[in-house]
């Protein structure tokens, strides 16, 4: 039997994707959810994405169809904006006008669609025992039947027949298409993309490779004994990282994991690496963002430079441990402002980054990112 859900405003807050997780039934957005979004989009958090996102997508549906009479979905369900002219009884609290509208959408719904079940989907406890009481169905939104797919890794692990791991240490490469049956792969094969490969006779027996799917070939990765920067790579997955920081055909490179496991201490050792040592590049500018963590403490004081410092203090603390500087070199004056003083690398915030690559482009008498 379809059903109708009705979505609270802090679901779509929660996340921007929920009206796609409901199967073949028809999702309800009442038009004051919209309205309380509309507060949130200018917001520099999850919840000013997630706002953001939920506008975007609905204003996509409407060149689909009508959302008035409703739009259908990928999922086989449909999704709708709803409103209506009745409202809660007026010994019923008025402190919460929006919430009343929203639950007032929905007993509409259910009202006029007897047929099919109205389901209220809220993650407000207080304002799901108020949408019972008012007769409503409510239910919560429950994270775990949220079809999530996995995080693309950049790395894979295959199995292959023994001399294809000779061919790779011997060649340093090997035809992919007579290396790896595709067919048998659970995903596809991307550009770029990072290989395990062990040989089926001896697991032990390993190489790490990349992939050039374009030249059908797989890329055996050079062994890195000097390391970049004085820095070597402690597993598979930092192997992979040096490699793609040091290519210049890979345009951008992502790095998500935890806490601890080399993102920042790797990305500006390999940029140094192709700015100093192989000088391709002119300057190497190293830019984060400025979000507290917790309750912002307010505005600091002092000069730009040192209001900036104690977030910007990560950065620097790499940058040195980089230099090898020793706590008595720190005592004598020396600092990351070695490099900075030699126009090797720049540190910004993420605040002011506009329009700063073209200015780095322009002093490097290159054509400016933004014209090109």
């Amino acid at each position: 039997m379809i059903k109708n859900f009705v979505l609270d405003t802090n679901v779509l807050l929660h996340d921007a994707a929920a009206m796609y997780t409901f199967g073949e039934n028809n999702v309800v957005i009442p038009i004051y959810v919209i309205e309380e979004l509309d507060n949130f989009k200018k917001d520099l958090n999850e919840l000013g994405r997630n706002a953001r996102q939920v506008s975007r997508t609905l204003d996509g549906l409407r060149g689909e169809g009508s959302l008035t009479e409703g739009v259908p979905m990928s999922d086989g369900g449909t999704l709708r904006v709803a409103f209506t002219e009745k409202s809660l009884p007026k010994k019923y609290s008025n402190t919460h006008q929006m919430d009343n509208s929203i639950l007032a959408t929905a007993l509409t719904i259910q009202e006029s669609e007897p047929d099919n079940p109205c389901v209220f989907i809220s993650m407000d406890t207080n304002l799901r025992i108020r949408a019972e009481a008012v007769g409503l169905c409510s239910e919560d939104y429950d994270k775990d039947h949220i079809d999530i797919s996995e995080l693309y890794t950049g790395w894979l692990e295959v199995s292959v027949e023994d001399r294809f791991i000779t061919l790779l240490n011997e060649e340093g490469r090997a035809p992919l298409n007579d290396m790896i049956n595709q067919d048998e792969l659970a995903a596809p094969l991307y550009e770029n993309q990072y290989l395990l490969v062990r040989a089926i006779g001896d697991r032990s027996n390993a190489a790490l490779c990349r992939l050039a799917v374009a030249d059908n070939q797989v890329i055996c990765l050079p062994r890195m004994r000097e390391g970049v920067w004085g820095i070597r790579a402690r597993n598979k997955e930092q192997n992979f990282v040096l490699d793609a920081l040091l290519n210049d055909d890979i345009r951008l490179v992502t790095l998500v994991g935890k806490a601890g496991t080399g993102k920042t201490l790797l990305a500006i050792a390999g940029g140094l690496a192709r700015t100093t040592d192989a000088e391709i590049y002119h300057r190497l500018l190293v830019s984060r963002p400025i979000f507290p963590l917790g309750k912002d403490i307010g505005y600091l004081p002092g000069s730009i430079e040192e209001k900036l410092n104690p977030w910007m203090q990560p950065i620097y603390d790499n940058v040195e441990l980089l230099l090898g500087l020793s706590r008595q070199d720190k005592s004598n004056g020396r600092s990351y402002h070695e490099l900075v003083d030699m126009g090797i690398i720049q540190i910004e915030p993420l605040t002011y980054i506009r329009g700063l690559c073209d200015n780095i482009a322009l002093d490097a008498g290159l054509e400016p990112p933004s014209s090109i």
